[in-house]
């Protein structure tokens, strides 16, 4: 049974993870007649190469504002729900915590997710990547009603903004967070008057956490090329199959023919290399195991020149 509204304010429990849901939090505290009563973040992980165990951005936050924090395994454990519930409030918000809130969680109070797509599009782990491999030229953020499916609730408001031809994924990240700030707030303050609307979801598409090994390339279609280059910068990057990274790149054109990897010219500080479908400008790579280096110095090292493969 949902609790009543505080004559003090708001009263939040808040789970999320990432920097995203940091953000949120951030703007939850500091805005009036909002109370942050609980906070739930993933546990720690080892970070890196020495595998530092690193608690999320979340957990900093919450301890910083001393507001109680909770970092369960797993949410679904019986006992961890019954500590839940009896925390007394008037919502949950939701922004990318990482795990599925079970029914018992759902029915203690309204669960306000913030999801970085415009729902029903792009379900799942990595919407503000798979805009970004698909070209869109328009995103946004979905405030809805969480129900036990994945991303499935009524949607109570949408935030749209355009994307940019050559915006990448940290700027558009940025963007996104901003607009999840002022979304949260503004459907927490304004709830009632808001009317829930069911997904349609014949209009579903889902997308799945990226891995590593998705940012391996080819020199098929330039395009898509670029596309990954703006979506998995900084993580995972892409690479050739030898290994070596592509750091910074532009896309030239899309139309021409060309032999695949082919250095099409040299220029003052970067080289043309076409696509079977388009070309691409590379500014710099990075070989396996070694350092960030300007591609000059790079092909110049392997003795490549015009007509050469880049690889």
């Amino acid at each position: 049974m949902y609790s009543k509204t505080s004559a003090l304010g708001l009263k939040i429990i808040f789970m999320g993870t990432p920097d995203y849901a940091g953000h949120i939090l951030e703007k939850l505290i500091s805005t009036k007649n909002i109370e942050v009563v609980a906070v739930y973040t993933q546990p720690d992980k080892p970070v890196g190469r020495k595998k530092f165990l690193t608690p999320p951005i979340v957990k900093t936050i919450a301890l910083q504002n001393n507001i109680a924090l909770y970092q369960p395994n797993r949410l679904r454990e019986t006992a961890t729900v019954e500590e839940l519930i009896k925390i007394e409030c008037d919502y949950i918000v939701v922004a990318a915590y990482g795990q599925i809130l079970p029914l018992k969680v759902l029915e203690h109070a309204p669960c306000i997710n913030l999801h970085a797509s415009i729902l029903p599009q792009y379900r799942g782990a990595s919407p503000i990547q798979q805009t970004l491999l698909n070209g869109d030229s328009k995103t946004g953020v979905t405030a809805m009603l969480m129900n036990e499916g994945l991303d499935t609730g009524d949607i109570i408001k949408i935030k749209e903004i355009s994307v940019g031809d050559t915006e990448m994924a940290e700027s558009l990240f940025e963007r996104l967070t901003d607009v999840a700030c002022e979304l949260t707030v503004d459907v927490l303050e304004n709830f009632n008057s808001y009317t829930p609307i069911k997904q349609d979801d014949s209009l579903s598409s889902h997308c799945t956490k990226i891995t590593k090994q998705e940012g391996e390339v080819a020199f098929e279609d330039a395009q898509s090329l670029y596309n990954k280059y703006r979506a998995f910068t900084p993580w995972p990057g892409i690479y050739l199959s030898s290994g070596l990274k592509l750091k910074k790149i532009e896309l030239v054109e899309k139309e021409s023919q060309n032999e695949s990897g082919k250095i099409l010219q040299v220029e003052k500080d970067a080289i043309v290399v076409g696509c079977k479908k388009g070309t691409i400008r590379v500014y710099k790579v990075q070989p396996e195991s070694k350092n960030e280096m300007d591609v000059l110095s790079y092909i110049n090292g392997k003795r490549l020149n015009i007509a050469d493969t880049l690889s």
